[in-house]
């Protein structure tokens, strides 16, 4: 980690599989103290790039990763980087205890006592193998490990698909309350855009291997804003960069435009990150139409 804090450094990244180019001069930076979600549809290259910070593939770009590069230097990366992912897996006939004997015996800077306090708020046991365990118990089971890693960024790469919005809540509060400070920072990638917009601190659009909005949550009200109309007033949207109907709603949705220019449609009020994840995304597709047909 350097002097500022900064825990990530993707600077100019660029990553081509055959024809297809999974990423196009992304450049990122996170410091510490942060909690980013990296947020875009299918394909969009998320995960591309949180390998590729990882040390997992090779791209073209300089990327620094806790300080290290994560390809050359990636053993001394990964004592201050911890991941999870939708498919990560632990041993299946392994029993809790033991794993846990193994990463003391194995990680350098494991604290055991921190791990064992944060399992005795959940439903896994010692006694338990892997095998045994739910879906929910098993991300309660990776987030202990990394309680007692202190890693200094953790990356998250859909780590609730697949739960119930009980396990899912759960995550994300312990999340913060017992792994989160000023010290550390955490990037998410999810397609439940709604489930961490009380946590972020930055939002961060990626749509065809390119970033597409980098903001702090706290400038999002600054720059964008909407207005909802009753569903059948068919005033002209002007402006809008979005605009979506429900059976009683009409909305718009506006960036950069000064408020007094559309006060007269009604109240305005800040945007939802999925109400900016759908405008960004449809910007992107109507952009790729008109490319097409030009």
């Amino acid at each position: 980690m350097n002097q500022n804090g900064q825990l990530l450094s993707i600077d100019n990244v660029s990553k081509r599989y055959g024809s297809t180019q999974a990423l196009e001069n992304v450049s990122l930076n996170i410091s510490s103290g942060e909690v980013v979600g990296l947020i875009g549809p299918n394909g969009a290259g998320k995960s591309t790039l949180l390998k590729a910070a990882l040390g997992l593939l090779r791209v073209k770009g300089n990327i620094t990763t806790a300080g290290r590069k994560p390809t050359s230097e990636r053993t001394k990366m990964l004592t201050m980087v911890s991941y999870i992912s939708d498919v990560a897996t632990l041993p299946e006939w392994i029993s809790v205890k033991r794993l846990l004997e193994y990463m003391q015996g194995v990680h350098t800077e494991f604290d055991l006592s921190k791990t064992t306090t944060y399992l005795q708020r959940t439903e896994v046991t010692l006694k338990h193998k892997v095998n045994q365990l739910s879906k929910g118990m098993k991300v309660q089971l990776h987030l202990a490990l990394i309680l007692g890693m202190d890693a200094k960024l953790l990356v998250l790469d859909e780590p609730t698909l697949g739960l119930d919005i009980i396990h899912r809540t759960g995550f994300y509060q312990s999340l913060i309350n017992d792994y989160f400070d000023p010290q550390r920072s955490v990037l998410i990638t999810t397609h439940q855009v709604e489930e961490i917009e009380d946590i972020l601190t930055r939002l961060v659009f990626i749509n065809s291997g390119k970033i597409t909005l980098d903001i702090t949550v706290a400038d999002i009200e600054k720059q964008f804003f909407a207005i909802d109309l009753a569903a059948d007033d068919r005033t002209a949207a002007a402006g809008a960069i979005y605009e979506y109907s429900t059976p009683s709603t009409r909305s718009l949705i506006y960036n950069n435009t000064p408020d007094q220019a559309v006060s007269s449609l009604g109240k305005t009020r800040t945007p939802s990150f999925t109400e900016l994840f759908l405008a960004y995304n449809r910007i992107d597709q109507n952009q790729k139409s008109a490319e097409g047909n030009s």
